[in-house]
Parts: C-alpha cells; structure tokens; sequence
C-alpha cells in the first residue's frame, strides 16, 4: 500500500491547523546530566554513559548536556571521558555542561574544552521567578550582573555559551527582559527558556515563548531560543510541541523521562512525535534500544503502559481489536495493520503488532495465535485454547499456550 492510499484511509485532524512549512528544530539530550538528578536511579557507569552517547548518534541527536563539571572531581573526569571520545569517534553529536552563572563552575569546562581540543557549549543557569528571588535575597539588580559577567566570561575564553533562566514559566516579563537583555549584550547566541517545575501549559507556554523572541528581536541579534521542560502537570511533550510552534528552536529532553521529582520532557516520545509530525527526520529503528539501554543503566524499568516502548504498546488481546488488526494482516499489508489500532507505525520503532489470547479474545486470536508460531490449526486444539482463555483470570503466557499445545500433541 502506498503512502498516499494510507493517508486516504486516515484524516488527520493533527494537520489542519500545522504551521506551514514544518519549524526547523534542534534536539539536546540531557540524559546524561539532567537526567541524573533523578532520586530513583542509579549513576551509570562511564562505559554505560558512552553506551548511550553512542545511541544518541546513532539517532541523530544534535547537541548532548554531557555534565556537569562544577559538580566535583568524578563528574569532571566522566565530562572528559565523554567529550574525548567524541572527538576519538567524529561524532556530529555537539557537547554542552551546565554551570551556575559563576567563574568557578564555567572554569573547569574552559580547561576540558581546552584539553581535549573542542568548543563544549556552556549552559550557564540562574533563578529567575520572583518566589527564587525572595528565598534567596537576590535582586534583580544581581542578577543581571552575574548573568553579565558570566557570560563575558565564556565568550573571552571563546566558546559558546547560552542562558538559562531557572523557573522561566513564572518569572515576571521585566525580570526576564533584564536577565536575557544582560546575557545577549555579553554575546550569548541562545538562551533557554526553562519549566523547571513543570508549571507551564501549552497556552502558556506559547506566551512565554513568543515574548522571550520579542526580548531577541528588540536586541537586534540573531539568537536561538531554547525550551527545557518538566513533566510535573503531565504536559512535558504537550508544552515541547507547543514551544517549537512558538519559536523555539531547540528542545532539551531526556530518556524516558528521566529527572527530578516526576521528570524532564521524554526524548524518545517527543522524537516519535516531531517524525510523526515531519518536523524533523529520523531513523527510529533503534529508540528502542535506546530506551532499553537507559533503563538498564540506570536502574529504572520501563512501565508496563508507556507509550511506544511500554511491554503493552503494541500488544492486545481484545477479540474485536485483534480481529481488526488480523483482518489487516490478512490483506498482506503491514502498514494496514500497523494503523488500524495504532496511532503509532510499530515497524517505525523497531516493533510489531502483538495478538495474545486472554479472556476478552476471540477464535480469530486463538488461530493468528498458532498460525504466527507455525502450528497446525485443528478445530479441537482451537477450541481447547479458546476454552482454556474464557476461564482465565489474565492475559495467557506464551509459555502455558505452548504447554496446552504441546500436551494436545502427545
């Protein structure tokens, strides 16, 4: 089937109102700093961290936060390792370190950079919002000099460096004029916006965008406008699509989610969305492994009910359901049963369509059942697995079909 005689069977609503052309948009994963701060995971190893580098640029993420320096001696040597090896390797992946805007944790990414003979981007942070302003005694004032030097720094030890202002989503607009105004006019060519409580909705996340541009466009300078985004109302991936129809221009996420309290913006199902969406393009076959490979790194499983890369995303076991999906089968076309109840093509991740057989099944599951495995369908084998599913309480294990098949045999 063609892609033109799928899209007739499928009108989608999702197009109707898509800014025209697709937004050009760049990815930061911060899988391997923001992430990180996570309180349930473990801290991978480097070899693990150089395992998922390496799956970054097989998926053709654009810029990686690779640490955070500042942090202490381990973290400095494990930034190091990580940078240098994209070096070793060629990679295309750009490396990026968050700092506090102050000289000490901007200096040991200057000495990495220089050591291992690469521009590391540096993302320097600073609190923004009136409540951060009021627990830590600052003023504005302040925070405009900080902002000032520390960017001044970056640019006179030649590499680049973006803003970042904490709690962006509540942080009043003349605030903001006068910390982004500070950073641009020190030579800071990107600064991000940040929802680092997740407080932020589509709706306003579009305000905030849309006025930090206007803070660009009144400065007269060309400067990226960035989107880091938490996950505490459920809208991570909401806000991100809504944030690149605003004007950002690059999206900083990380694997599964990975992060502080509930978590950052999901890389993997923002990168399936931006495809699905065309804005940008990418070989998804191994965001699974991806996703895997973080999970295991980091000691954290993947819900059963994640979307995409969950254990059910792809499975059913619901006779009417099933019954669809085989009839698609049937037709011997791939993309068909890929569609009829997915929103999601499996085959563009890396996965397939999964018919079970559990008590809400039909005949239809039973026979896809033993006809994907290869065994000869027979009236009685069909009609003891068919029984055996109405009785249960679950989903049956692939491992107790095959025992009632095997036993039918002997």
């Amino acid at each position: 089937m063609t892609q033109g005689s799928m899209r007739s069977l499928i009108y989608d609503w999702n197009r109707v109102d898509q800014a025209s052309p697709a937004p050009h948009v760049l990815l930061d994963d911060e899988t391997l700093r923001d992430g990180l701060q996570s309180p349930s995971i473990e801290s991978p190893t480097i070899e693990r961290k150089l395992e998922i580098l390496r799956l970054m640029e097989a998926l053709g993420m654009d810029c990686a936060d690779i640490g955070f320096p500042g942090a202490g001696d381990q973290a400095a040597r494990d930034v190091e390792h990580i940078a240098r090896e994209i070096v070793r390797a060629g990679m295309r992946i750009r490396p990026n370190c968050a700092a506090r805007t102050v000289v000490g944790d901007i200096r040991p990414i200057v000495e990495i950079s220089q050591r291992v003979g690469y521009p590391i981007e540096i993302a320097a942070f600073i609190g923004s919002s009136p409540i951060r302003q009021f627990v830590e005694d600052w003023t504005i004032d302040h925070l405009e000099r900080t902002t000032e030097a520390a960017v001044s720094f970056g640019v006179r030890e030649g590499l680049p460096i973006f803003l970042v202002t904490e709690d962006t989503t509540r942080a009043e607009p003349e605030s903001l004029r006068r910390i982004y105004g500070a950073a641009l006019r020190a030579g800071a060519r990107r600064i991000c916006v940040a929802d680092t409580v997740g407080h932020a909705t589509p709706i306003g996340t579009r305000a905030v965008v849309r006025f930090v541009r206007s803070i660009v466009e009144a400065c007269g300078v060309e400067a990226g406008v960035d989107w880091h985004g938490h996950d505490d109302r459920g809208l991570a991936v909401a806000n991100s699509l809504a944030a690149i129809d605003a004007g950002a221009t690059r999206i900083h996420a990380t694997a599964l989610g990975i992060g502080e309290r509930v978590g950052n913006t999901p890389m993997d199902l923002l990168l399936v969305n931006l495809v699905l969406l065309g804005y940008v393009e990418r070989d998804l076959t191994r965001l699974h492994e991806y996703c895997v490979a973080v999970s295991e790194a980091c000691g954290r499983p993947i819900p059963i009910n994640y979307p995409i890369f969950g254990r059910d995303a792809f499975r059913t076991a619901t006779g009417v359901h099933a019954a669809a999906i085989i009839k698609a089968f049937r037709k011997r076309e791939p993309d068909l049963a890929d569609a009829i109840y997915s929103s999601i093509p499996a085959r563009v991740v890396g996965r397939e369509q999964e018919i079970e057989i559990g008590p809400m099944s039909g005949r239809s599951n039973v026979v896809y059942w033993l006809e994907r495995r290869g065994v000869e369908v027979s009236d009685a084998l069909v009609d003891r697995l068919f029984a055996a599913a109405k009785q249960a309480s679950r989903v049956l294990r692939e491992d107790e079909v095959w025992a009632m098949v095997n036993r039918g045999a002997r």
